[in-house]
């Protein structure tokens, strides 16, 4: 399958005005998948100081991300209804929290300097991808071993006015 039209892209979203945006990415970040998959789709759509104040309320645990694809043994929280999404389950992941909120400053530092007004600026894109894992092992009974890997992200965010 050979197309001359077709062009590997470092970002899976391209902005339909490159002038109006901003982008930002972290490869192999050693966060949660599934911590950053939440956070992402939660964020996406927001305005940026919106976005950047449910981050830091995240992180100072006055606001939840509410789960919404991976719950399994995730806990109810009262504090997940407060969103607009199904279910009652949430978590407060701090380190995946943390790096996010960094890469969405990251964004809109890039944005001023283009020159755009960070007050028009909202997150147009924002997605998380699996890593390759990190593997470790861990030893068992019976001198057995067993695998023991981290799941990592990849996570990149598209700022437009």
């Amino acid at each position: 399958f050979t197309n001359k039209f077709v062009r590997m892209t470092r970002y899976s979203s391209e902005p339909d005005n490159a002038t109006k945006s901003s982008k930002s990415r972290g490869s192999h970040l050693r966060i949660h998948f599934k911590h950053c998959r939440e956070i992402t789709t939660h964020i996406k759509g927001l305005q940026v100081a919106k976005a950047q104040k449910f981050l830091d309320d995240v992180l100072a645990f006055k606001t939840i991300v509410p789960f919404t694809k991976y719950t399994g043994g995730i806990g109810r929280k009262a504090m997940a209804k407060q969103h607009k999404t199904s279910g009652d389950k949430g978590r407060w992941p701090v380190k995946a929290t943390a790096v996010i909120r960094d890469l969405l400053s990251n964004a809109v530092a890039n944005a001023e300097m283009k020159g755009l007004d960070t007050d028009l600026l909202y997150v147009q894109h924002a997605q998380s991808n699996q890593a390759p894992p990190g593997r470790r092992r861990t030893y068992r009974a019976h001198g057995r071993i067993g695998k023991y890997a981290s799941q990592p992200a990849h996570v990149e965010i598209v700022l437009s006015e």
